[in-house]
């Protein structure tokens, strides 16, 4: 029986027999076979032992793939669990699977790991690794297999097979003197692991269900080269100094309490940024046609029920009885907004018609979930809806997106990327409609110039949306900016317009996010800027400091005349020495602190020091003064 393999360049190489993956790559070259770690069939990543018996397709997979370091790091996690089981053979394995930037595995074992136990499973992975033993695969019958684990003691991994439809065959990895449960694939042995690190210990529940019996999840990391896995560390090095949530109490911004958990207590300097964020969004809605508007907390239970959250959303909603009537806190602002359209009669020449709200919202998310002000209960959108009819969709998305990159560049952040979410196989409207929607989405990114990926699929059922994210100083990824269409909410709650043949219609909803939750976006711009914000966004935009207290006059002067010019200024004439106050006010990341002695006193100038102990000298009060605001006029 011969076969046809055809390789990615289009080459097709014919064998008389069934042929394994890794036989393929040799035929092709010993330096690749050297470098395989597996291969993708008619589109499906497997073994290099996979035996291939019919014409296809085949790509030979190597860690310079996506794919190949996905292998590489669903091997590690088995290697872990190798490792922990040689040096702890009472711990019992569950699973282990590969996520983002690496992996982790869950063992039940009877005390907790400690981080002297998570260096020791390091050193012997390595040493397993070193060993370059072969990874084999073979096949159980799914009774067959649980017999096997129970017969190990293995009870969560015998649980995890049973729950297996019966009469299924279920495969099995073996490495060294360690054999788990796995579909594959899997790197050929464990000599292709040599990058990894082990990163912390935390708890996860047995099937992530707190009702069960509580685990120890290892999280581990694996890159295809030693330079890939410093740069991620290095990575993480510099993420965590620029955490918000330890920036946040080193600068006296906001702080988290039990007593309110997912809410956020903003200090007077956190609520400075905030203003300025916000007061910067409420210029854009200005600018740009909308007319901001404000929607009640709380509605009654019976508008949810016509919006479709109180049955597919409750348990996400904060809820509360009042006279035999059932409300929830608002978790979006859309149904509100609508309300303030139904009021009177509108126009098609009303049409397009913006509106813009500061909202507030509460969700109820697990207690596990929060993440400092990232992910919180209580959170504020800059969120906007734009009333329009089916053929201002285009012309709305192209002058949002202009609009979305400003304002992101004025935030420091230039590197974005867009995403068309396109329609579910559940959904509702005509065809004709998410035509149109969809094409006007995509048509919109391609007139801005932009390239943009398409996520079938991906859309809400009432209609599509573009997602936008930008990445951060260090290439984190923050989805931030949305523009979705949706022709169904409006209709739901009964909003029209009399159209131009004078018969009524409902209009379309864009729905639109920039920076999103204010809460999120001031997490991502203290860690982009690792706190050190820039001068418009500042909370202090200058210190003045007195060298002694002979200068206290004339520097309580500096501080009133830039106060005038409406800049924010501390003024420093504590009894310390001057080195002292630099040092405190460098700390705090103030962008200018302006010494003055008697030589600046006497002739009316400022001794600058910019952030990052940068001398500028000694300036006229004056020429400062220009020079701020230059820096606040240019977002710098």
């Amino acid at each position: 029986m011969s076969v046809n393999i055809t390789l990615p360049d289009g080459a097709v190489r014919s064998f008389e027999h069934p042929v394994t993956v890794a036989q393929v790559a040799a035929s092709i070259g010993p330096g690749l076979a050297k470098v395989a770690l597996g291969g993708k069939v008619d589109g499906k990543v497997v073994d290099l032992s996979f035996l291939v018996d019919h014409d296809a397709k085949l790509a030979i997979v190597t860690d310079k793939d996506a794919d190949g370091l996905e292998l590489i790091r669903h091997s590690t996690a088995h290697l872990l669990a190798y490792a922990v089981k040689e040096l702890f053979p009472d711990a019992q394995v569950t699973i282990g699977p590969v996520i983002e930037n690496g992996f982790y595995y869950d063992f039940a074992y009877k005390r907790p790991f400690t981080p002297e136990d998570l260096a020791a499973i390091e050193q012997r992975m390595a040493e397993l690794a070193k060993k370059d033993e072969p990874v084999v695969r073979r096949v159980l019958p799914r009774d067959e297999a649980v017999a096997y684990f129970k017969s190990l003691g293995e009870h969560y991994k015998a649980e995890i097979i049973a729950s297996i439809p019966a009469g299924e065959d279920v495969s099995l990895y073996r490495e060294g003197g360690f054999e788990d449960l796995c579909r594959g694939p899997h790197v050929p042995s464990t000599g292709r692991l040599k990058h990894f690190k082990l990163m912390k210990v935390a708890g996860a529940y047995w099937r992530g269900d707190h009702r069960n019996e509580q685990l120890q999840r290892i999280y581990g990391t694996a890159w295809a080269s030693k330079d890939d896995l410093q740069k991620y560390l290095t990575m993480l090095e510099e993420a965590e100094k620029r955490d918000h949530r330890k920036l946040g109490r080193e600068l006296d911004l906001f702080h988290l309490d039990e007593h309110s958990p997912g809410t956020v207590f903003w200090h007077p300097k956190g609520w400075t940024v905030w203003q300025e964020v916000e007061q910067y969004m409420r210029r854009v809605y200005r600018d740009n046609g909308y007319l901001e508007v404000k929607g009640p907390q709380i509605l009654d239970q019976h508008l949810w029920e016509k919006t479709g959250h109180w049955g597919k959303y409750r348990e996400n909603m904060f809820t509360t009885e009042s006279e035999k009537r059932e409300y929830a806190l608002k978790p979006m602002n859309c149904p509100g907004h609508i309300l303030i359209f139904k009021q009177g009669i509108k126009s098609y020449r009303d049409l397009p018609l913006r509106y813009g709200e500061f909202g507030a919202c509460h969700r109820n998310e697990p207690t596990g979930g929060l993440h400092g002000i990232m992910r919180v209960r209580a959170f504020t959108q800059d969120d906007g809806h734009i009333f329009c009819t089916e053929d201002m969709i285009l012309d709305e998305c192209v002058a949002y997106t202009a609009l979305l990159q400003k304002v992101y560049a004025d935030f420091g952040f230039h590197d974005i990327q867009y995403k068309v979410a396109t329609r579910p196989e559940a959904r509702i409207g005509s065809d004709e409609a998410w035509d149109k929607a969809e094409h006007a989405l995509m048509e919109s990114l391609r007139r801005s110039g932009v390239d943009f990926v398409v996520a079938p699929g991906d859309g809400a059922f009432y209609g599509p949306k573009i997602e936008y994210t930008l990445k951060d100083a260090l290439g984190r990824p923050w989805q931030c900016g949305t523009m979705q269409v949706d022709f169904f909410m409006a209709e739901r709650l009964g909003a029209e317009y009399v159209a131009e043949d004078s018969g009524r219609r409902h209009p379309v909803m864009l729905h639109r996010a920039i920076v999103g939750s204010l809460e999120r976006f001031i997490g991502i711009l203290i860690e982009q800027h690792a706190g050190a914000l820039p001068v418009w966004l500042s909370p202090v935009q200058a210190v003045v400091a007195s060298i002694t207290e002979n200068q206290a006059d004339y520097a309580a002067e500096v501080a009133k005349a830039l106060q005038k010019q409406g800049v924010r200024v501390q003024l420093d004439l504590r009894n310390e020495k001057i080195t002292y106050k630099i040092r405190e006010h460098s700390l705090q990341k103030a962008p200018f602190i302006l010494v003055v002695g008697d030589k600046e006193k006497a002739s009316g100038a400022v001794a600058v020091r910019a952030r990052g102990n940068q001398d500028l000298g000694v300036m006229p009060l004056a020429d400062f003064q220009t020079k701020l605001a230059g820096d606040i006029a240019r977002k710098s």
